[in-house]
């Protein structure tokens, strides 16, 4: 059982908000926030989109947010709040340690990244940390990021065509979908390939898949 920390009377109250699609999750983080002296929940949200809405009306100032939530990714809310809010203070919260998702979360603006399974100590020092403008990233995962920024980053027409090919699409079909010729189609492929240390199209798949680039 985590105690309440002592809070000195000129300290400032965090104000959260908490956002994930599965209730039990959420509501036994929330029980855990409000516990603290120091914090308070003062909205919650199921989804994505709930999660910029809320954010908008409420302007907390710290948001947890699970990266894979219905209706608004969590990197797409990230991104939107962010664009909205330049200050926003952002925690990825997840049960996901995929680097691809990670550093799309970072790279959308979030300040920290934190697994479902982290201790509640490390939840409220990160939580209180992020409060006061800084960054947080475990060091196993920040071993990740430096893999992944090593990597080739895709076009948005090689995710496309890389999407199409795990959906179990032909050149001919991928070529007619996007309305680009078949050679095109083998230029982009060989470019997925390349990128992804791949030796054919299900290679490029199940790497992809293993780092988060897409899902099935």
């Amino acid at each position: 059982m985590l105690e309440p920390m002592m809070l000195p009377q000129s300290q400032k109250t965090i104000r959260l908000l908490v956002a994930d699609d599965h209730p039990i999750v959420r509501q036994g983080l929330v029980a855990i926030l409000n516990a603290q002296p120091d914090m308070t929940v003062i909205v919650e949200a199921n989804n994505g989109q709930e999660v910029i809405e809320q954010f908008r009306l409420h302007q907390p100032d710290v948001a947890i947010l699970d990266l894979q939530m219905p209706e608004v990714g969590g990197v797409e809310a990230i991104a939107t709040i962010r664009a909205e809010f330049p200050n926003a203070a952002i925690i990825m919260f997840s049960i996901y340690e995929t680097d691809e998702d990670i550093y799309q979360g970072l790279r959308a603006g979030a300040k920290a990244y934190l697994l479902k399974d982290t201790p509640c100590a490390e939840i409220l020092e990160v939580i209180r940390a992020v409060s006061e403008g800084q960054r947080y990233v475990p060091a196993d995962i920040g071993t990740k990021l430096a893999a992944r920024m090593e990597r080739p980053t895709l076009s948005d027409r090689e995710f496309e065509v890389l999407s199409l090919i795990a959906k179990g699409k032909n050149n001919k079909a991928i070529a007619s979908d996007l309305n680009i010729t078949e050679n095109t189609v083998k230029f982009h492929v060989t470019n997925v390939m390349i990128k992804l240390g791949a030796s054919d199209r299900t290679h490029a798949v199940v790497n992809a898949l293993q780092q988060g680039i897409i899902k099935l």
